[in-house]
């Protein structure tokens, strides 16, 4: 676990804090009969932004004093002074500032993830002296670090409406029967003729079955609203594969030197500037919020009979497969994920996912099964 302090020294606390007081709470003359102290937070607590207040109290309001601003973690106190953080259990309460007594909020820290130090508590108080603080209660607890929305992980990758397909192509969709689809099946800008081994029946002008699919069929020959619906569709799961690829800053780099089969892959942005193999057994371990992005710049494959097995609580409707090249799921091997492929998307004979194959090319089945994930 990264050392708190650490976390508080060099992680995103915001520019404005040496400002803090000079500028924030000097910039408001408002006052209150007695001091009060708060906080807002925005975000999961593996994405916070916290902003603090001082309500100075009237008797106080353009006295000189100090204001303090402190952590508690695991019963070790952490102190913001002008330097820095510093660790202080013990012995006099560091300042931060001292000026005349202003009220006023700002910015203390944006955008950082506390998903490890859950029950830190954030305290801030002011006073003519530090006993003047603590005798007086002009400090306050304005937030404490829970567990109620963590999740680990980048931001999830929008799909938009081609989260309604379990299959999505731009040029064809194949399967050698029987296949087992479980949600629906589109094809566009190709028409409803490059569905094929399904052996359609037409429902009206708009839609097909097929005893493989549990679900609909449509092709971009289609009337309206499936015409326009599929060209919708396509153009989301576009920019659903622009946005995974374009994620910046990833947790992980060419780990394995994209050999991941026999490895257990925690929550995060991870990237190759390569093909990646997964040759053995792969676990994705999480929680159900958790979202993982694989950014791979070659092919995919995995072997066969080989599985991708989720733990923890990791949910396939969380993890996107954003390949550049070609997806290759073996004889008898099992995916779990969202596959947004700029390319082709490849099942064999007896092959399983759980999860989307999205491809701006086609998508080839040979008795395979597909399960869309639930919302």
């Amino acid at each position: 676990m990264k050392n708190f302090l650490n976390l508080i020294k060099h992680k995103t606390w915001f520019a404005l804090l040496p400002v803090f007081l000079v500028a924030a709470l000097t910039g408001s003359a408002q006052a209150a009969p007695t001091p009060s102290f708060s906080a807002v937070a925005v975000g999961t607590t593996n994405n916070l932004t916290l902003t603090v207040s001082v309500a100075v109290a009237d008797a106080d309001l353009g006295r000189p004093g100090n204001y303090y601003v402190g952590f508690n973690f695991e019963n070790n106190w952490y102190f913001l002074t002008p330097q820095g953080w510093v660790d202080n259990s013990t012995g006099s309460v560091p300042v931060y500032a001292t000026t005349n007594l202003y009220s006023g909020s700002a910015v203390l820290v944006k955008d950082t993830n506390f998903s490890s130090y859950i029950g830190a508590k954030l305290f801030i108080g002011y006073g003519l002296s530090e006993s003047d603080m603590v005798n007086n209660a002009k400090y306050a607890q304005v937030y404490t670090i829970t567990a109620d929305s963590v999740t680990m992980g980048p931001a999830a990758v929008l799909l938009g409406s081609s989260a309604n397909f379990a299959i999505l192509a731009k040029t064809a969709v194949s399967t050698v029967p029987a296949s087992a689809i479980y949600g629906d099946v589109g094809v566009s800008p190709a028409a409803t003729s490059f569905l094929t081994g399904f052996s359609l029946t037409l429902v009206g002008t708009v839609s097909a079955t097929s005893t493989q699919v549990i679900g609909s069929l449509y092709g971009a020959d289609m009337t309206p609203p499936t015409n326009s619906n599929l060209t919708i569709a396509v153009l989301d799961m576009q920019t659903a594969y622009t946005d995974a690829a374009g994620r910046p800053t990833p947790d992980f780099l060419n780990l394995g030197a994209g050999n991941i089969g026999g490895a257990t892959l925690e929550a995060g942005l991870y990237n190759w500037g390569s093909s990646v193999t997964i040759p053995g057994d792969l676990a994705i371990s999480g929680g159900a919020n958790d979202v993982w992005i694989f950014q791979i710049a070659g092919d995919l494959s995995i072997s066969a009979n080989k599985r991708i097995t989720l733990a923890g609580g990791a949910q396939a409707k969380n993890i996107f497969w954003q390949v550049a090249g070609q997806v290759l799921i073996e004889a008898g091997a099992h995916f779990e994920g969202n596959i947004l492929s700029q390319t082709a998307i490849t099942m064999q004979t007896g092959s399983s996912l759980s999860g989307r194959a999205l491809a701006q090319t086609m998508v080839a089945l040979d008795s395979a099964t597909v399960v869309k994930p639930a919302p």
